[in-house]
C-alpha cells in the first residue's frame, strides 16, 4: 500500500506529494536512469527536450513492465534536464504530468543540470516504484 503525503504546514506542491511511505514487505523496484534512446541506441529528439523527454516516459514505462510494474506506482523520480531556463524545465515537467506519471502523485524532484552521459542527452529520469503484489511472482 502506498500513502502519498503533503504536509499542510508546507507550500502545497503542484503535481506531486512530499513523500510516499510504503508498508514494510512491499517489494520496490530502483530503476536506473530512463534516457532518450531508441531500441537501437540511436539518440531520438536531438536538440529538442520535449521530444526527449517523450521517449524517456515511454523508455521508463518499458523498465517498469519489465519488473511488473507501471507508471501509477511509482513513488518518486528525479527529472534531469540539461538547461538552466526553468522555460525548458517546465516545458519537460509538463510531458511528465501528460504522461500519468504524476498522477499519484508521486515525490519529485526536477532539476537543471550541465550536462548527462549520452552525446546530446537533454533529459533523464530516475525512478522508485512499487512491484504490485500480483507481480511479484512474474519478475526475476
Amino acid at each position: 500500500m502506498i500513502r502519498r503525503i503533503t504536509s499542510p504546514a508546507l507550500f502545497p506542491p503542484p503535481t506531486y506529494s512530499h513523500a510516499s511511505v510504503v508498508e514494510a514487505g512491499t517489494r520496490l523496484a530502483f530503476l536506473a536512469g530512463a534516457v532518450p534512446l531508441d531500441g537501437d541506441g540511436n539518440l531520438v529528439g536531438e536538440g529538442d527536450p520535449v521530444r526527449q523527454a517523450e521517449q524517456v516516459i515511454r523508455n521508463l514505462e518499458e523498465q517498469l513492465r519489465a519488473v511488473g510494474s507501471d507508471l501509477g506506482h511509482v513513488l518518486a523520480t528525479d527529472v534531469y534536464v540539461v538547461s538552466g531556463d526553468t522555460a525548458v524545465l517546465s516545458a519537460v515537467w509538463e510531458v511528465v504530468e501528460a504522461s500519468g506519471l504524476s498522477a499519484g502523485p508521486h515525490a519529485s524532484t526536477l532539476l537543471g543540470v550541465a550536462c548527462l552521459g549520452y552525446t546530446g542527452q537533454l533529459v533523464e529520469i530516475t525512478a522508485t516504484a512499487v512491484v504490485p503484489e500480483q507481480a511479484a511472482g512474474t519478475t526475476r
